[in-house]
């Protein structure tokens, strides 16, 4: 494990595969390194020749914390790995992940491409929008040390799971390990902001992307995700989109790395 120190002070954990061209993995929410072995996998798949760094984003994992959240001090936890990767580097997300990382891009930081797994936008009335005050319940929730009521919002409300099977969940092994991170929750709430209300994508929000972008969803996934993938390839000028077969909002290794691969290989003109 290596760590870098973001510019608040922060410090971030990560692990750290190859030596070729930087590529920077970011997860969604809730999810880190003790918790989801894809990064792992899809880095050593890639080790030959790419430098892929998996990290613990702040407030999981062995990254630690710094109040007060802003959506900022995320992208310069960006800035602080790539630096430490060398610049420019490629960054791959998933989910809400994929929100931050198109935050990264606009915010001019020196990454070459750009590619998301399914951003978790709503743009229609497929299915309900998250509340407007989601992300307010979800700070109270844990103000009033109740994380596990967070994580119920957040699977209910954001990711769309019936009580039933939620109940299951709270029942199981994964439970802990996500109630570990309820504090963080919010903080994707913050990085999603309008993008889960209904509504068309904000058109000013990334506007300064310039990178080439590979917008990914399977084509398994619930349809409302599909949508958004459309929705986003279609904002961005610079943007292709690619269903990948078999998939859903999880996707395997040995699927996910030789797309990455041939996107890097076809956007560096090879």
């Amino acid at each position: 494990m290596g760590t870098v120190r973001s510019e608040d002070g922060t410090t971030i954990a990560y692990d750290v595969w190859g030596d070729g061209e930087p590529l920077i993995i970011i997860d969604g929410a809730t999810a880190h390194r003790a918790v989801n072995p894809l990064n792992a996998e899809v880095a050593k798949l890639l080790a030959d020749d790419f430098r892929v760094y998996a990290y613990d984003r702040r407030g999981r994992g062995d990254s630690t914390d710094t109040k007060p959240y802003a959506v900022e001090r995320e992208i310069e936890d960006v800035a602080a790995l790539i630096a430490d990767a060398g610049a420019p580097a490629t960054v791959f997300a998933y989910s809400s992940g994929a929100i931050l990382a198109l935050d990264v891009a606009a915010a001019g930081l020196p990454i070459n491409r750009l590619a998301l797994f399914e951003p978790p936008f709503v743009v229609d009335d497929s299915r309900p929008p998250l509340p407007a005050d989601y992300v307010e319940r979800l700070d109270a929730a844990v103000a009033a040390g109740r994380p596990g009521d967070a994580v119920e919002l957040f699977m209910s409300a954001a990711v769309g799971l019936p009580s039933e099977v939620i109940e299951g969940i709270r029942q199981s092994p994964m439970w802990g390990p996500v109630e570990a991170v309820a504090h963080t929750i919010a903080y994707d709430g913050r990085i999603v902001g309008t993008t889960m209300s209904g509504a068309p994508l904000p058109r000013d929000r990334w506007a300064a992307i310039d990178v080439p972008v590979l917008v990914m969803h399977g084509d398994g996934t619930w349809p409302f995700l599909i949508t958004a993938a459309q929705a986003l390839a279609d904002l961005l000028p610079t943007a292709t989109l690619w269903p990948v077969p078999g998939e859903q909002h999880s996707v395997a290794s040995d699927v996910l790395a030789p797309v990455l691969r041939e996107f890097a290989q076809v956007r560096a003109g090879s």
